[in-house]
């Protein structure tokens, strides 16, 4: 909604950004005028729309007259999107998009790399490190992994290598070589029957049990280098016949054939034979020798980067204060280049620190962050670039954080509009919300139900817009929970736990009620609730549903539809239709990825990639089908008035009514509807679903399934990316599974759940290093009164009408 004539800027803004006619997605021809220089809070429930306003349209615009600037040939080097759907934006300053989407997916890329502290490191580390006696001066590039001078020669700087041992090779000792002992020997066919012949051959007993043999022999025959030839007599055409032997051990066996075979069944039995272990010539630290032999501080690079960040700077002052007295060998010039890289590294760790991730070490893989803690990562970075007069555009930057790191991320973006720019943040977090100077909610409801701004202004002024959802639950109108605790069925105890950061921990979960984890970020919540399922599924005495945030398929053909299964029913419904019986077309006509229903040009995908020279690769609508996936025969065929492609482009919301009186399809949607997911659209690729809805997608199908009693479901935050509305409703689903005899175990930070929980297990006090422990399990009532509960305070507040 434009400002009104007589509507005041918050008193640091320098003008408005003015929006007109936006119809990017659901967005239904928007106008909105939003303050620069200002903290500006988008909200509304999953699927409003709200991030196609902020980055589908005001990112999109800013990135669109940025790229017209840049000469053609540069254009392809730099990440595009496209001209949003948008009448005109006036005011628009340059923009900086921080989404919450994955770096590199190799595993050589750490939160080091990303952040640039690895190149401080090295550089250190080079210039300022304690070399050997004698030893050359080492280039920055020798202590990187990822370079030819660097890397370790034997695992080619991944830290791992792969071999096998006696215990691998020989599964059963106590059989005998003819029984199979030797397990890549095994089989009786002509390799297994030639190893035989050729271990008789050598005078070795092949009849007696392999734990009889000596040492050395079977040593010898598992490992041995040597590679005699023998003469044999064999059996060819069943008459007697001699021929020549080579033997090869085992170990040399297993890798020769692992390397050659192209046959997935064999590999997979050969894998069988081979674990992953630290390189012995590295350790796991992925650099050569000469590299691991410069110190500052008394340790090499490798242990540097596998500390805390927290740790790290005091450690680096120590090596400094060495270098001040002399008692290490620095000359003067590299004390001086040491204060200098140090005083640099310390800058980029207080950013990252102030933000919560003090946890992190330089080490860890990118792989292993999550999408917050990356989202995180990159603001550090831009708190330290220093730039004036920017549009910052982030997308849930409180996504997986405990309310007291909140805290410092508020503090965070605070610094960056003090510092004379513009944030537009997509927030689900009220208290990031309540506190910005504008909120643009959106809504009032999802998908075909929202796409409108209900409210443009002041915080404050959002308690009297009766139509919106974030303003019932930012000023205490929800219900507030009552801490009533389910009596537990019995107990599990386990005893132990020491996975990542867990310091030996033993813990107590009740069965048949809803079980809380949380604690601040790095507390090893995740890792406390992994080895609980990895204990569960061990024992076997209960089935474990582990519902986690990987994506439910990495190819844009699996969608929403097919991975709950729904879609078979909507095929079989239009194999029904009498003009599909007239033609003879089963169900599988109706199939996306069957050529005989499928477009030919974009072969059922919906869109086409168009490469161009100097520009980057880009993806529109199928010019055959418009994005239906099918051939206009297919699309002959409707039900209920519409098309195939039509029931694929619904909202899970529009499809729930389109569908009310097909119960074997109703029942998988109002599922769906039930985990906060009716904006989704039944086709929606699985390639463009966020964590959390994906994660949400698995719960939604899992209660699809009848529920047997004793079933342990364990979820890792479910509520990321969800509004308080659809967090309200994602709590009863799961007080459902509760009542039906099943025992949940959810890793959370939003406060609601936790109230809802009947148990609560808090981990801390800190994170990394100084978190593992156990700080306390009790019902949310009883935390209340804990004062070591770092959570207490926040869950207080959340009961606080």
């Amino acid at each position: 909604m434009p400002a009104p004539r007589d509507a005041q800027l918050p008193p640091a803004s320098s003008g408005w950004i003015r929006v007109r006619g936006a119809r990017e997605h659901n967005l239904r021809d928007v106008d909105v005028d939003l303050p620069r220089d200002c903290l500006v809070a988008f909200t509304g429930v999953s699927g409003s729309g709200k991030s196609s306003l902020a980055f589908g349209t005001i990112f999109a615009e800013s990135q669109r007259r940025y790229f017209e600037s840049v000469a053609p040939y540069a254009r392809r080097l730099l990440a595009q999107v496209g001209a949003p759907a948008i009448d005109v934006i006036d005011g628009l300053p340059p923009a900086v998009a921080l989404k919450q989407a994955r770096g590199a997916s190799s595993a050589r890329s750490t939160l080091g790399t990303l952040s640039s502290l690895s190149d401080v490191l090295r550089l250190l580390y080079s210039r300022a490190g304690t070399y050997p006696a004698g030893a050359e001066h080492l280039p920055a590039s020798a202590f990187s992994p990822n370079t030819a001078v660097g890397a370790c020669p034997t695992c080619h700087g991944s830290g791992v290598a792969r071999s096998t041992s006696e215990a691998l090779l020989v599964p059963d000792p106590t059989l005998s070589i003819d029984e199979g002992a030797i397990g890549v020997w095994a089989s009786r066919a002509w390799v297994g029957q030639n190893v035989r012949r050729m271990v008789t051959k050598l005078g070795i007993d092949i009849h007696a049990p392999w734990h009889t043999l000596p040492q050395a022999d079977r040593d010898w025959l598992l490992f041995t280098d040597e590679t005699p030839r023998m003469l044999l007599q064999g059996n060819k055409q069943g008459e007697q016949s001699a021929y020549h032997g080579h033997w090869t051990s085992a170990e040399a066996y297993l890798m020769r054939n692992l390397a050659k075979t192209q046959s997935a069944s064999q590999r997979e039995k050969l894998e069988a034979f081979i674990a992953d272990g630290p390189c012995p010539t590295c350790r796991g630290k992925r650099l050569r020798p000469a590299a691991l032999a410069v110190t500052f501080a008394g340790i090499d690079i490798a242990e540097m980067a596998a500390m805390p960040l927290a740790s790290v700077c005091s450690l680096l002052d120590e090596g400094l204060e060495e270098q001040a007295r002399g008692t290490d060998r620095h000359g003067a010039a590299a004390a001086t280049a040491a204060r200098s890289l140090v005083a640099d590294f310390r800058a980029r760790v207080e950013a990252i620190i102030s933000l919560g991730l003090g946890y992190l070490s330089m080490d860890r893989s990118s792989t292993a962050l999550s999408a917050g803690e990356l989202q995180r990562v990159r603001l550090a970075g831009q708190l330290r670039a220093g730039l004036f007069g920017v549009l910052y555009v982030l997308d849930e930057p409180s996504a997986g954080l405990h309310p007291a790191d909140s805290e410092a991320l508020y503090a965070a973006l605070r610094e960056l509009v003090a510092t004379g720019n513009s944030l537009f943040v997509v927030e689900h977090d009220l208290s990031i919300a309540r506190n910005a100077d504008w909120v643009v909610d959106v809504g009032p409801g999802a998908g075909v139900l929202g796409g409108r701004v209900v409210h443009s202004g002041p915080p404050a002024s959002l308690e009297s817009v009766a139509e919106s959802a974030t303003g019932e639950f930012m000023f205490g109108r929800d219900e507030t929970p009552a801490l009533v605790a389910r009596e537990p069925d019995g107990w599990l105890a386990f005893d132990g736990l020491a996975t990542n950061n867990l310091q030996d921990v033993s813990l107590r979960v009740p069965l048949g009620v809803m079980t809380a984890i949380t604690g601040v970020s790095g507390a090893g919540k995740s890792s406390l609730l992994t080895a609980v399922a990895d204990r569960l599924e061990a024992e076997g005495e209960r089935r474990v549903v582990a519902i986690d945030q990987r994506p439910i398929g990495r190819s844009p053909r699996s969608n929403l539809a097919t991975y709950t299964g729904l879609f078979d029913a909507v095929r079989r419904l239009f194999a029904a239709t009498p003009e599909a019986k007239e033609r003879g077309w089963s169900a599988g006509r109706f199939s996306f990825n069957v050529a005989e229903g499928r477009c030919p040009t974009c072969e059922g995908e919906g869109f086409i990639a168009i490469e161009l020279v100097f520009l980057p690769t880009s993806y529109s609508s199928c010019p055959t089908c418009h994005g239906s996936r099918y051939n206009p025969e297919t699309l002959q065929v409707r039900y209920a008035g519409r098309d195939i492609g039509e029931v694929l482009a619904m909202t899970t919301h529009e499809a729930a009514e389109f569908f009310a009186d097909v119960p074997a399809v109703h029942r998988s949607l109002t599922t769906l509807l039930d985990v906060g997911l009716g904006y989704l659209t039944l086709g929606q690729p699985a390639t463009e679903l966020s964590g959390g809805e994906a994660q949400r997608i698995k719960l939604a199908t899992e209660l699809q399934r009848p529920q047997r009693d004793g079933t342990v479901f364990v979820l890792d935050e479910p509520t990321g990316g969800l509004h308080p509305v659809n967090v309200r409703d994602l709590v009863r689903v799961l007080g459902r599974l509760v009542d039906s005899g099943a025992t949940v175990v959810v890793v959370e930070h939003d406060m609601r759940v936790v109230a809802a929980a009947d148990w609560v297990v808090e981990l801390g006090p800190g994170g990394g290093d100084r978190g593992g422990t156990i700080v306390a399990q009790d019902t949310p009532a009883a935390l209340l009164e804990l004062e070591a509960s770092i959570t207490a305070p926040y869950l207080r507040r959340s009961l606080t009408p």
